[in-house]
């Protein structure tokens, strides 16, 4: 059989690594010209009892734990005057959900893999019939599974689904700051080794220490989509949102390296199903589309894991698809809505 996964992003790499080493032969294809066309965003936590048990079955558990950062997992709670409101500090040892820059998991993945199993630069236009891809530059490709990897925006969804994602009415802005011990010191100190919040109940400050000295801070408001391109002095505008808020808190906001990235909220409808079909399957957040709370990544290995080894074990690819799909949709549907407006309560106070 020959399988096909649009996407290189954790869960399409963790899904072709572990075919691959089940001697399943898998392609990926990628819209990047190469793995370092752009960044990769900031950091995550992989979980014991999901992203870890994913790299246990990929048999890259151990080189995770050589990347990560335990350290990561400590967590401070402030008010918008500075104040500690909640501190947690990981035991020794504690390596629950510890944080990995999500281009240092992307590097271990690709690693893993056969040379040549990426094909980048390869943008599909969209699935044209059962079993046939086409590109942008034109070319078809002839699969027995298509496997969409392709996140929010996926351009295989839509052979299983009509579904588009809806803005969520939640806007997080990511500011960057660079070699922060010397150039930020305070900023540094008020983060600590994992991540810092703050909120008032209508907006909501999110900082997290990345590897390598960077700090990346989301600030989080109720905006319409765009807002952030709508108009010029986005900092002053930003300023007058967070006015009661203190000096130090507002270094988040000015004392950035670099522009603001606009990442307005996208969500699916929940539940999101579709008709069950043997040559065409979704993972990830072409499925799922999670709110930022340390669930997508997780769920998207969990899936490309279960996918992987129902392919490597059944006797035909059909039967792979419902069985990964009998598990997949319940699970899926459940998170989905136990998180469902969970980008609100990172505004909340409580």
């Amino acid at each position: 059989m020959t399988i096909s996964i649009i996407g290189a992003g954790p869960g399409g790499l963790t899904c072709a690594r572990i075919l691959q080493k089940h001697g399943v032969p898998v392609t990926v294809y990628d819209r990047d010209p190469h793995p370092r066309a752009r960044n990769q965003g900031g950091t995550l936590d992989l979980h014991a009892d999901d992203g870890q048990l994913a790299l246990r079955e990929a048999g890259l558990l151990d080189e995770f734990f050589a990347l990560a950062r335990p350290e990561g997992q400590e967590m401070r709670k402030l008010d918008p005057a500075g104040r500690l409101l909640e501190h947690h500090v990981p035991a020794e040892g504690e390596m629950f959900r510890p944080e990995i820059d999500r281009g240092q998991l992307r590097g271990l993945l690709l690693d893993s893999l056969e040379p040549g199993t990426v094909h980048w630069g390869r943008t599909l236009e969209r699935v044209e019939a059962p079993g046939r891809l086409r590109f942008t530059d034109g070319a078809t490709i002839e699969t027995d599974l298509v496997i969409g990897a392709d996140g929010a925006w996926s351009r295989v969804r839509p052979a299983v689904s009509a579904a588009v994602p809806e803005y969520a009415g939640i806007t997080f802005l990511e500011a960057w700051f660079d070699d922060v011990e010397n150039a930020h010191p305070e900023l540094a100190e008020l983060v600590g080794q994992g991540s810092t919040m703050a909120a008032d109940g209508e907006r909501c400050l999110f900082a997290q220490r990345n590897s390598g000295d960077h700090i990346r801070v989301y600030i989080i408001q109720r905006l319409p989509a765009g807002w952030a391109g709508s108009g010029t002095d986005v900092r002053g505008r930003l300023l007058d949102a967070f006015s009661g808020w203190s000096p130090s808190m507002l270094r988040m906001i000015t004392d950035n390296d670099g522009p603001y990235v606009d990442r307005p909220l996208y969500v699916l409808p929940v539940p999101h199903t579709w008709e069950q079909k043997p040559w065409v399957t979704l993972l990830g957040d072409a499925a799922h589309l999670m709110p930022p709370l340390g669930v997508g990544v997780n769920l998207a290995m969990v899936d490309a894991c279960e996918l992987a080894l129902a392919l490597a074990g059944s006797a035909s690819v059909g039967d792979a698809v419902a069985l990964y799909e009998k598990t997949m949709l319940p699970r899926s549907e459940e998170i989905s809505r136990r998180l469902e407006n969970g980008a609100e309560g990172l505004l909340d106070v409580d």
